[in-house]
């Protein structure tokens, strides 16, 4: 049986593009949506091996619907195919348990690479923006020597001022809700600052991201 794909993309040329591609590659495009609110009820339907999805579409937050899948126990792979590459929607797309992060300059052997990879669970290669922005939000000692944060907390911070919510920062990092929160306000309180802004601008003034 062929690898089935969905396509959550607001181009029709892209939509298009991957099909062909898709098909060359003895794939099948299963399914393709334009609308973040789409991507939930495409997937139960024509239960794809890999979705391959952009982060905003028609101006809304495609990521958001990657949370429901994973909540509802939908194991597809997933790969975002985008021209956006802002260090926090790659950084989310981490957290949300994203297989991949290819961006539309790619080249198209790349795609379907990424694609066959996540369809049978092969690791994405060391270079991907994916694996290297993991890397850098779960460091846990490249604080200054004098900073008054734990390993965790210094983490946390790392994913807080590359802009994840709590709930992201705990899907990333295996821990509750309740515990990010907790973590964030001893940051705020070591820190003494007084919001999530202000705690990322005296991260970033200390080579911490």
């Amino acid at each position: 049986m062929s690898l089935r794909i969905c396509v959550a993309d607001d181009h029709p040329i892209v939509q298009e593009g991957i099909r062909q591609l898709a098909k060359g590659a003895g794939m099948e495009v299963v399914g393709v949506v334009d609308s973040p609110d789409e991507i939930f009820d495409h997937v139960t339907l024509n239960q794809p091996s890999v979705l391959v999805t952009e982060v905003r579409m028609a101006g809304h937050d495609a990521l958001k619907s990657l949370e429901k899948l994973k909540s509802e126990g939908h194991d597809c792979g997933v790969v975002v195919f985008t021209s956006n590459q802002n260090p926090t929607s790659i950084a989310r797309a981490s957290a949300l348990g994203c297989h991949d992060f290819i961006l539309k300059t790619s080249s198209c052997a790349n795609l379907m690479t990424a694609i066959q990879s996540a369809a049978n669970g092969s690791p994405p290669p060391e270079s991907s923006l994916l694996v290297t922005t993991k890397a850098r939000m779960r460091r846990s000692n490249a604080g200054p020597a004098d900073s008054p944060l734990t390993n965790r907390e210094t983490q946390v911070l790392r994913h807080v001022s590359m802009g994840l919510s709590n709930r992201e920062v705990g899907k990333s990092l295996g821990i509750s809700v309740e515990t990010v929160k907790e973590h964030v306000q001893n940051i705020l309180r070591k820190l003494d600052v007084n919001d999530r802004t202000q705690a990322a601008v005296w991260a970033l003034r200390n080579n911490m991201i």
